[in-house]
């Protein structure tokens, strides 16, 4: 059940990977539900088809363009809250719609595109991790000095691109065979279903509790080492699975021997995982309660899903 007068809320990027989980979210806790739409959003038939369904289950789309600030601005006019999911590559493109946010001036909430690492945290990050930091640090300071009232949501390791296939680096289902595992595969790791991450961001847009704060998705149950979620899924399909080890130093190796012929995506994508399984920074620091609260301490009334839960899909 939603708030008695719930926000309108606008999402921007809401046919991305994770936007379309805040759609559904915003919608099932029953907020009126915009959704921008580029001018040519008809020349993209999955973009379209995902469109029109959100227009079905009762979301209205709005029209806008990041080249066309009144257009923005009469987008962000019509609602109460702006929820961001945009792509890591688009995420510069937000001080535009600061720029609205500050010019149309009735936002109540800002929830600027954050949703892995806290930002905040990762200013020692490696290249070219640090950009996507340094973007979203220039987001978060251009949101605060326009006065924008905010909400960070930090929800550390999406589970389709990190659990399905048990952090198997680019596998998105869990292997039945082998298991690499990163050092000695202890660090804790925070594994979080997607729909969940819309769910409990939607939760904060009318929360006074989270105005201006930052709130990290920690599910107790989701608090695992890579070799924990390895057991569970050799509990549930029944096999013992080879699980060879990728030294530090080897990862390393790898990263810059590899350098030249990498993708960008790529190279962002393996320093993230050092960050993640080498030095465990998603849980090397204590939450403070004050800027910092828990998501599922705020809302325990949320079934989110176990990580035992979530694998038995594929069982």
């Amino acid at each position: 059940m939603g708030t008695p007068n719930p926000s309108r809320i606008l999402i921007v990027g809401g046919t991305g990977y994770l936007g379309k989980n805040m759609v559904k979210a915003s919608l099932a806790q029953g907020h009126p539900t915009y959704v921008l739409v580029r001018p040519d959003f008809a020349a993209n038939i999955h973009k379209a088809q995902l469109l029109i369904s959100f227009k079905q289950d009762g979301a209205q789309l709005v029209l806008g363009s990041f080249d066309d600030h009144e257009s923005m601005v009469n987008a962000v006019k019509q609602v109460d809250v702006v929820i961001s999911a945009m792509a890591e590559h688009q995420l510069l493109q937000q001080l535009k719609l600061v720029k609205a946010i500050k010019a149309a001036g009735n936002i109540k909430r800002f929830l600027p595109s954050e949703y892995g690492m806290d930002a905040g945290r990762m200013g020692h990050a490696m290249e070219p991790a640090n950009v996507i930091f340094q973007h979203k640090m220039a987001v978060r300071r251009a949101t605060e000095e326009a006065g924008i009232p905010f909400t960070y949501i930090s929800a550390n390791c999406f589970a389709g691109y990190f659990l399905a296939g048990l952090a198997q680096y680019n596998q998105f289902v869990p292997p039945l065979d082998k298991a690499v595992i990163y050092g000695q595969g202890n660090h804790k790791v925070i594994w979080v279903n997607e729909e969940d991450i819309g769910t409990y961001a939607v939760k904060t847009v009318d929360d006074p509790r989270t105005k201006n704060k930052i709130v990290y998705i920690r599910p107790p149950l989701n608090i695992l080492s890579l070799r924990e979620v390895v057991e569970i899924w050799e509990k549930l399909c029944g096999k013992v699975l080879v699980k060879p080890t990728v030294s530090e130093e080897q990862w390393l190796a790898k990263m810059h021997e590899d350098n030249q012929s990498m993708s960008f995506e790529t190279k962002v994508a393996m320093a993230i995982f050092y960050h993640i399984f080498y030095k465990g920074e998603l849980t090397n620091f204590d939450i403070d309660g004050i800027t910092q609260l828990e998501a599922t301490e705020l809302y325990p009334e949320v079934d989110y899903t176990s990580v035992e839960r979530y694998l038995t899909r594929f069982v």
